[in-house]
Formats: C-alpha cells, structure tokens, sequence
C-alpha cells in the first residue's frame, strides 16, 4: 500500500546501505548510488540542502522496476564527495553545481538524461535544462525556475517571504558560519522541521542523513553558496561565463513537471504560477497539498509518478 505523503512509516529502501561508486571529474571524486540495469534509459535525481540522496529511497524503486539506470550522486560537500585539490575553491554557486552535473554525466559516458531535482539539485538541473537542453530528457523539478537572480537578489521582498530566509542571513555573518560548524546535526534537523511542518519524520530518517553533513567542506560550500547568490562574495572565476548565461534568465526547453509543496515553509506556492514564462515548451505545475520542502521524501510516488510520465512521452524523442 501507498503510504501518504506525511506518512512516518520507515521506507523499505534504508534498511540495507546502498554501495557508493566514485567518479573521477576535474575537480572532484563524486560519490553516487547507482541503482537499475547499467543499459536502462538514464535518470539523475538530485538532492538539496540540508538533504542527501536518502531522500530518494522510495523514489528509485518504481524507476529501477520500469528498467531505467538510476543515478544518485552526493553534491559537494556532502557524504563522501571530496575535492581533489586543497586548492580548489570551495564554492557553492550555483554554476558550480550545474558543472558538477555536466562533468558527472561525461564522466560516466551519459549523453542525456531526465533529471530531477529539488533545493540545490533542482537548481543545478534547471540550469543544465537551460544552457545543455540537449544532454537533458525531461525535468522534473520542485518549485518552477530556481535559478537565481544574482543581479537583483539584494532587493527586500515582502515580510512573510523575508522572515522564511533568517537561516541564510544568519549565514551571511560569521557567527553563522561558526553556529553551523559547532552545531551542524542540529540546526539541519531544526530546518527538516520548519520547512516540512506537515510532515512527522521519524529522528531514524535524519538520523540516515546527518552523517553526509560530516564531509570536511559541508560548511565550507553551504556558507559560500548562501553569500553568493546574494552577491556578498566572488565567484570561483572559471564559473564566470556560467553565471553570465544565468544573469539573463534563460528559458528552459525541455518538457518540465515542477512539484511544489503546498506546506514549504521556504517558498509556499504563489498564484498565480510566476514561473511559467520561464519554460518554453510543455510545463506544468502541481500543487503538492501536506508536502513540505523536501519533496521526494515527503511524496516520493508523485515524483516517481512525474518522472515515468515524462519518459512515456518523451520515448520517442529521447
């Protein structure tokens, strides 16, 4: 039977560890599950912040069962995902992101793929959509278009939408910096709870994905990717041209379902839908009703649900 989606019944799929491949990009060895027969039809899924690939533990199943190659890779700065360099900047941009995702997908001789994505991931999918629209499929995505908008991102929004942010203004000042690394398990488990407000997750299911925030560039990467969108830091300067593309808000190409939960307590759902001119081909968008922020562990049928029907229609274009 389905569980509902703010249901605390345990998914299956967390029982048994699932083994983790590395893959060797130019700057990183990228921790990923891989799930699925290695010549299914690809599909990338991708977590955010403050979240780990178990978030897609009941997500993978019904995909790997329709024979598609799965693929759950760790974003950096989280789980087992390392840097090769010392040097290496440790940005959190959101160009850096997106690059992770095209450098995975060469590395691993993946051409295309459908992506799905939420918080950071969704992000880095959106921008793979919109400056790759070749290597990608069909995108499911959480929240519309969430590439950011560096340009203007200093502007004050309403009141209601400014105090749901305090967490990344906090990360702005140095105290921020520092109450993230002595008090990282948490202050990720107290955002869990403000952004999902309907959903009663057992402390078990945190408690699979606290150990990913362990990595030794977790705060690193978090506190540069919440000054950077807001302009308050410089970018790595080999991303230049990447977020130059992104300032002028390109549209999305692919055939796009984007899931928002109706309980986010980050970015609730507007209407109408202001990000439906940012896709230039098939785009819908459903409302989520007791879905939170983390969509995929919240409602992981609906995501599953989006994705095998994108397929379906993309089968003969793909």
């Amino acid at each position: 039977m389905t569980q509902p989606p703010n249901s605390t019944a345990a998914p299956q799929a967390i029982r048994t560890p699932v083994p983790i491949h590395h893959i060797t990009t130019p700057q990183l060895s990228i921790a990923y599950e891989a799930h699925g027969k290695v010549y299914g039809d690809p599909i990338i899924l991708l977590h955010g912040f403050p979240y780990d690939p178990r978030a897609f533990d009941e997500v993978v199943p019904p995909l790997v069962a329709r024979g598609y190659r799965v693929i759950v890779p760790y974003l950096r700065g989280y789980g087992a995902t390392r840097f090769l360099s010392p040097d290496t900047m440790r940005s959190g941009q959101q160009a850096a992101l997106a690059q992770d995702l095209i450098d995975m997908m060469d590395a691993l001789g993946i051409p295309c793929a459908a992506l799905a994505g939420y918080d950071w991931g969704g992000r880095a999918a959106n921008i793979v959509a919109a400056l790759w629209p070749a290597r990608v499929r069909c995108l499911v995505t959480a929240n519309g278009y969430s590439i950011h908008d560096i340009a203007n991102a200093a502007t004050p929004a309403s009141p209601e939408a400014e105090y749901r942010l305090w967490y990344q203004y906090y990360f702005h000042t140095p105290r921020g910096a520092e109450g993230l690394t002595a008090n990282r398990r948490a202050l990720c488990n107290l955002l869990w709870g403000l952004w999902s407000p309907s959903w009663d997750f057992l402390p078990e299911r945190f408690a699979h994905t606290a150990p990913s925030f362990d990595n030794p560039d977790f705060v690193d990467v978090v506190i540069h990717s919440y000054r950077h969108r807001f302009g308050y830091v410089p970018g790595d300067p080999a991303l230049a041209a990447i977020e130059e593309a992104l300032a002028a808000k390109p549209l999305i190409a692919v055939p796009t379902i984007s899931l928002c939960g109706e309980d986010d307590g980050v970015t609730p759902p507007r209407q109408p839908d202001p990000d439906e001119r940012y896709f230039s081909v098939s785009y819908e968008r459903r409302i989520l009703p007791r879905v939170g922020h983390n969509i995929p562990q919240e409602a992981p049928a609906e995501v599953a649900d989006a994705l095998l029907e994108l397929l379906l229609a993309t089968r003969q274009t793909s």
